[in-house]
């Protein structure tokens, strides 16, 4: 008798830990749109894409004038910098021509822990003129360069800190999953997070909170003739306008 009571009491568990995941833990919902070449997670209201120098000239009044449904392009990241000494060749275009547009705007450096971070970090500022508006400034940090966690950890610090210095708001990090898990950690837990995770109708999986999510690579959206990566903000507009520089 006492076992069956223990049955009964497993089973009651599992179906309240079942209603408690379906509450608490709602799957993305995607829908194809042949428009924009894959599918979205409609789940989110704010829609963005990141480009590069790789996207060629872009018209940037034919992306925010695309809408299918109630899908729109509100932000973009573009690339600025990467190491010491490079600069995006389209930035200063893109970074104008977005803003026109009436486009949210971030900008983004390529981070390596094998560079001087310093210099890095003048390297983005030379180049950027971050506004009221405009997103914080991005730490692209994704490859380790063999480099030890440790020396990944501080070499990041030393750059997101003075990017706070300068522009008086804290860095957004982009990453995976996995390096920051490996590489990073909760010592950046306070940094807003924007977190690339392809191909899986899920978000992502971690227990740190991000900001955006970079869910695919090979969208398509008016006024760019190549494939782009897509994201999505967490939030709405309130929250997207509180994250920006005031």
């Amino acid at each position: 008798m006492k076992s069956i009571w223990i049955r009964l009491l497993l089973v009651i568990v599992a179906i309240l830990a079942y209603l408690w995941w379906r509450l608490h833990d709602k799957r993305i919902e995607f829908v194809r749109y042949e428009e924009f070449g894959i599918d979205m997670p409609v789940n989110y209201e704010i829609h963005g894409i990141d480009v590069s120098k790789f996207q060629k000239d872009i018209n940037w009044h034919a992306v925010k004038q695309m809408q299918v449904d109630n899908i729109r392009i509100s932000f973009a990241f573009i690339k600025a910098t990467e190491g010491i000494t490079r600069q995006d060749a389209a930035f200063k275009q893109n970074w104008d021509k977005a803003g026109k547009a009436g486009l949210i705007r971030g900008a983004y450096h390529f981070f390596y822990a094998t560079r001087d971070p310093l210099k890095q970090a003048i390297n983005f500022q030379n180049e950027v003129d971050l506004q009221s508006g405009d997103l914080p400034p991005v730490l692209d940090i994704e490859t380790s360069n063999n480099q030890p966690a440790a020396v990944i950890r501080g070499t990041a610090k030393i750059w997101l800190e003075e990017m706070e210095k300068i522009y008086k708001v804290k860095p957004i990090i982009y990453t995976n999953i996995h390096f920051y898990e490996t590489y990073l950690g909760s010592e950046f837990d306070r940094y807003p997070l924007w977190i690339a995770h392809y191909y899986q109708k899920e978000r992502p999986r971690s227990d740190r909170t991000w900001m955006f999510w970079q869910h695919s690579d090979i969208g398509r959206v008016n006024g760019i003739g190549t494939t782009v990566d897509f994201n999505v903000f967490k939030g709405d507009s309130t929250d997207l306008a509180k994250l920006c520089i005031p």
